[in-house]
């Protein structure tokens, strides 16, 4: 990942440069050689690094409600300030943004189109109430084959359908590959912990479709095998196998790590590191429009809450879990709703404890250190008991 954001410096002017979300079918880009740009990546990494808040107040001071997601305000922080902790990002050339993480990044792009004055591609996905239709993939079809032509303008390049097929092999791959990384934590003690994965994330998100993430995987899936098969465990004494719901507080990832550690307690399952595990197991090069629709509309925020709440229960069943904790995320309604009532149908229908941890992705400002403290006490006791 450090190499890829070092080429960002120089990728302007060389390359076409696409601003993409995380949720958009990037395997189109793929096939005409952009060089694919993550706001939702930078923010996680700004939010890490501890300087998200300062980002966001710069956003904030340009009219930018406190409210709005932190990882726009990041981005948009950087854009009217050009701090960043990687130097320098590349001037995008083509903006492509889908709505089925959320509906703020269909204005949020709509700002960065007007600010760097280049085209937005939206990709527009249906919502799930209930099963995917065949008129909802014709739909979602029929506008991937009308980007083409504007990616051959801005890109220079013809569309290549061999390559096409090619880009969309390889990061079905790297997803199912992520799915056994994923799985080895299935074994106890687990090989690593969720707190890992959220560092390992990284290149299925912002390298997905490119052979790099594939070999990544590859090895690390080689390397936690090996520790499964000599039963070395990623904390001391594994007691208690627990959950977690939502995107990563990234500002907080060490801390939490080492303060559930201490107690025996791992985070093996988390519906965030799933998210990319399971649906780009639809790709099918043989199928690439028709499967590229179907699987970037079952990611997980883009289907009904029953559906989460049936993903949830098979995840505590197959790896175990003894007990959850749900990040309520003050920036990320579209994760963050409904999780209350999530929690009490899991504890009626599993009895599994839990507990919800309200904070934000990556603006420290509204993590109650004390808040947080008291409600994990009582969380922990309750594992105990």
């Amino acid at each position: 990942m450090t190499r890829h954001y070092f080429l960002s410096r120089y990728a302007a002017g060389a390359r076409p440069v696409a601003w993409v979300t995380s949720g958009a079918p990037v395997e189109l880009l793929r096939a005409f050689g952009f060089y694919t740009f993550y706001p939702e990546n930078h923010g996680a990494l700004c939010g890490a690094q501890k300087v998200g808040s300062e980002l966001c107040e710069v956003a904030e001071g340009e009219g930018y409600s406190q409210d709005l997601c932190s990882y726009a305000r990041i981005d948009l922080g950087v854009c009217f300030s050009g701090r960043t902790p990687v130097g320098k990002l590349p001037k995008p050339d083509l903006l492509f943004a889908s709505n089925n993480i959320c509906q703020t990044v269909v204005y949020w792009y709509k700002v960065l189109a007007h600010h760097w004055k280049v085209p937005l591609i939206l990709f527009d996905t249906p919502y799930n109430f209930e099963d995917i239709t065949n008129n909802d993939i014709s739909y979602m079809v029929g506008q991937l084959e009308e980007m083409i032509p504007v990616l051959e303008e801005v890109s220079g390049k013809k569309f290549n359908y061999q390559r096409f097929q090619d880009v969309i092999r390889v990061a079905k791959e790297a997803s199912l590959t992520w799915g056994e990384v994923l799985a080895t934590m299935k074994a106890r003690p687990a090989p690593m912990t969720i707190f890992d994965a959220f560092g390992h994330l990284a290149p299925i998100v912002s390298l997905r479709g490119l052979p790099v993430a594939l070999n990544y995987y590859r090895v690390l899936l080689n390397e936690l095998n090996d520790r499964v098969k000599k039963g070395i465990g990623a904390i001391t004494d594994e007691r208690k196998r627990l959950m977690w719901d939502n995107i990563a507080i990234w500002y907080k990832v060490r801390d939490l790590s080492n303060l559930f550690a201490e107690r025996g307690m791992n985070f093996v399952a988390a519906t965030y590191t799933n998210a990319w595990a399971e649906t780009i197991s639809y790709l099918d090069i043989n199928h690439p429009f028709e499967s590229l629709a179907k699987a970037y509309s079952l990611v997980i925020l883009n289907n009904n809450l029953n559906h989460r709440l049936e993903l949830m229960e098979r995840l505590i069943k197959e790896y175990r879990v003894d007990g959850l904790v749900i990040h309520s995320a003050r920036s990320c309604t579209p994760y963050s709703v409904g999780q209350y009532d999530i929690k009490r149908l899991l504890m009626e229908r599993l009895g599994v404890p839990s507990v919800v941890i309200e904070a934000d992705i990556a603006d420290s400002r509204v993590f109650s250190e004390e808040q947080t403290r008291t409600r994990l006490e009582a969380f922990f006791e309750a594992m105990e008991a």
